[in-house]
């Protein structure tokens, strides 16, 4: 959210003029100020900075720090997702052009020794997917982020496991824990016998797929579809070593969840205590466990009545001392006895 004021305040969200940081700022320790107080700065206004309070329209209420944050990142990401789509079209413009006027082996091997490649495009990832499948002999290795996997998701490479399962390959997949709920995986499993073993975990790095530990696939942009084809043996060699290391953490989608110890908590909203005790976001909790944003609020209102918080500061209070924070330190037998008395206007 870069935005452009007015000619007075030629600037964006990032980067406010004197005054227009002076009253944002009053604005967010008092929760609002008089609509008077902008008129010097309608830069406020037009980045949606301040907004009219809709219970006295005299009054501006600010916009929160962080759906301001939000709106940067949001404005970063967009840019950096456009310079990835140059480099690719830019990398696939150099392989074309390199390759004219050389011999068909040369450039074969060329591109057999690429170390890192960039696939722009879901039918350059297909391709390069099938001809990794095609020459892989001994092991694939995946870690599927997200929810429940969809059933377009599960049989848009059905074809390859078929094909590894035909050749004895042995495959390793972890997911989240919030997989386990999907009929689509369960059935994928089934149908795989005993080829695919498959682990879960509370959350789970972004899309990995090693083939033979000699290629690896990961996305190149959040809607996938872009791609990086990687081949160094000392990048492979480090996805290898973290795939290995949360699959020791995981659990085998055959073993039951581990009780959290505490009644009327279950493990998912042991997973949100945890995070919200880092100081996460609803929606940044939601993406990393693979859950909707309602959902997760669900839990989270669960987690409070459980643990009787009438507020989010109590709620934190709460969760460190029944020891969901993970710090691994006794709870006070006061923890879970109900409601203090604070006042629920704490919030």
């Amino acid at each position: 959210m870069a935005g452009h004021g007015t000619e007075e305040h030629p600037h964006g969200a990032d980067r406010l003029c004197e005054a227009g940081d002076r009253v944002y700022s009053r604005a967010v320790r008092r929760g609002r100020v008089p609509r008077t107080d902008a008129g010097p700065v309608p830069c406020l206004l037009e980045l949606a900075l301040l907004h009219p309070d809709p219970d006295d329209m005299d009054w501006l209420v600010p916009t929160s720090p962080q759906e301001v944050m939000t709106r940067l990142l949001r404005g970063v990401y967009d840019e950096v997702s456009e310079s990835q789509r140059r480099v690719g079209s830019a990398v696939a413009a150099v392989e074309r052009y390199a390759g004219l006027g050389r011999r068909p082996q040369a450039l074969t091997a060329s591109a057999e020794g690429s170390a890192i490649r960039v696939l722009d495009g879901l039918a350059r990832i297909q391709a390069a997917m099938d001809e990794a499948t095609e020459a892989c002999t001994t092991e694939v290795l995946t870690v599927q982020p997200g929810g429940i996997r969809r059933e377009a998701e599960l049989t848009e490479g059905l074809h390859r496991a078929l094909a590894l399962r035909g050749r004895g390959v042995r495959m390793r997949d972890l997911y989240t824990h919030v997989a386990r709920h999907g009929q689509g995986l369960l059935n994928y499993l089934e149908l795989m016998g005993g080829t695919v073993e498959a682990r879960t975990l509370d959350e789970v790095i972004d899309r990995l797929i090693l083939f033979d530990r000699t290629v690896a696939f990961i996305p190149a942009n959040t809607d996938r579809t872009m791609a990086l084809e990687l081949r160094h043996p000392a990048l492979v060699e480090y996805l290898v070593t973290v795939f290995e290391r949360l699959w020791r953490l995981a659990i085998p989608l055959t073993a039951p969840l581990p009780d959290t110890g505490i009644e009327g908590i279950s493990h998912r909203e042991q997973s949100i205590a945890a995070l919200l005790a880092e100081g996460h976001q609803d929606a940044v909790i939601a993406e990393r466990l693979g859950i909707s944003v309602r959902t997760c609020r669900a839990h989270i209102a669960r987690l409070s009545e459980t643990l009787g918080a009438a507020s989010r500061t109590q709620l934190g209070v709460r969760i460190a001392q029944a020891g969901l924070d993970g710090l691994q330190r006794p709870a006070p037998t006061t923890a879970l006895t109900g409601p203090d008395r604070e006042s629920p206007r704490a919030r």
